[in-house]
């Protein structure tokens, strides 16, 4: 029996597959940070970092995950003891949650199981009943189950409101429309290694005049991720030079395709691959599914664990599983950052053979298919 080679492909809702000129612009020569040659670099990055949050707000890049960027967001907007709604539907508004707890503010929770989503009309009863609160946090993509919110109206009813609205749009931003001036978002937060075509290692945030205004009056108990401490000076740290040059690169490259050529990307990828795996009879789980990814029902039978294992240790393929109360309920297949048409059916293709072996029937080539007829269809 011949013997296959086996190839990785990279399919995870991040770390997300990184383009080589991107990963080859790492490897230049390190400079210093105080330097006019890196402020020049630095400078280019954070201009087209703006473009792609569509923001003219005060804008910082972070060492740090993305969620060094949340707890930038909490840690400058809301003293001890004051209120903030939150709102959660999943892994990462738990998180939100979490820091709320830890920088002690009272907590009004808006809480959907996993899958669900949040609207507009009950942020804005939550508003309603709490007039106190200085703030809601929210999220454009739920990570752990694929589900987008309808932040253009959420924000909305917050600015009714007179609040500050944060949103993480870490997996969420570039592969789903946002544009933080014109639906008036006073902090957007994001992370190199998703939708940004770039290593794990860079946190982005963005404060508009409000939020800014606001932390000048919060005593902040973050040491490193002082507001004030980057309003003063915006790199008060060392910063990930290497990774800075990346930066610059792939939102230069993302800028060049065009953000709206970007986002109807990213939607295409994600039709194809929603219509894919409900013509090979799998169920979707989020009842509002976005662009990022697409979170799969695990079939009655099937063991959700081995799907993911087995491709990603004898295929090649990396997609991820279920986080939090839905681990081993569903699985995700990521479309998002550097990936193509391609990709989405490699995925496809390697699950049927993964689904066949655990004895669930389908036929293959079927999500392929499908997948390739509404590509094709859409001229890609």
């Amino acid at each position: 029996m011949a013997k296959m080679i086996k190839k990785n492909y990279l399919l995870a809702p991040g770390p997300t597959p990184v383009p080589i000129d991107v990963l080859l612009e790492g490897a230049r020569d390190t400079i210093h940070h105080r330097t006019p040659q890196f402020k020049k670099i630095y400078e280019a990055a954070v201009s087209g970092t703006k473009k792609v949050f569509k923001t003219e707000n005060d804008l910082f890049i972070l060492a740090s995950s993305g969620t060094g960027a949340m707890e930038m967001a909490v840690a400058n907007i809301v003293n001890s003891g004051e209120k903030l709604i939150v709102c959660s539907v999943g892994k990462f508004g738990e998180r939100w949650l979490e820091l709320a707890k830890t920088f002690g503010a009272e907590i009004v929770l808006i809480e959907r199981e996993y899958g669900d989503f949040y609207t507009p009309e009950m942020v804005e009863k939550a508003l309603n009943d709490n007039p106190d609160a200085v703030a809601v946090l929210t999220t454009l993509s739920e990570t752990s189950t694929g589900t987008v919110m309808d932040i253009e109206g959420i924000s909305k009813v917050v600015k009714r409101a007179g609040k500050l609205i944060a949103v993480d749009g870490i997996s969420g931003l570039v592969a789903e429309p946002l544009l933080t001036d014109e639906w008036g978002l006073d902090i957007v937060l994001s992370g190199s290694q998703k939708g940004f075509m770039l290593p794990p290692g860079l946190a982005f945030i963005s404060f508009s005049e409000d939020a800014v205004e606001k932390a000048k009056n919060t005593k902040s108990t973050s040491f490193y991720f002082n507001l004030k401490k980057y309003l003063k000076d915006p790199l008060p740290w060392t910063p990930a030079v290497n990774l800075i040059y990346q930066q610059s690169l792939a939102v230069k490259m993302l800028l060049e395709e065009g953000m709206e050529n970007v986002w109807a990307r990213h939607e295409l990828m994600g039709k194809a691959t929603r219509e894919a795996l409900k013509a090979m009879g799998l169920e979707l789980f989020s009842k509002r599914p976005g662009n990022v990814l697409t979170s799969v029902k695990v079939p009655e039978g099937v063991d959700g664990g081995k799907i993911v294992s087995i491709m990603r240790d004898e295929y090649g393929v990396t997609i991820a599983g279920g986080q939090g109360t839905m681990k081993g309920n569903i699985f995700r297949i990521a479309h998002l950052g550097y990936m193509s048409d391609y990709d989405v059916v490699t995925a496809l293709t390697s699950l049927e053979k993964v689904l066949r072996r655990l004895g669930f029937k389908v036929e293959y080539g079927t999500g392929a298919r499908v997948a390739m007829e509404i590509f094709e269809e859409e001229g890609a």
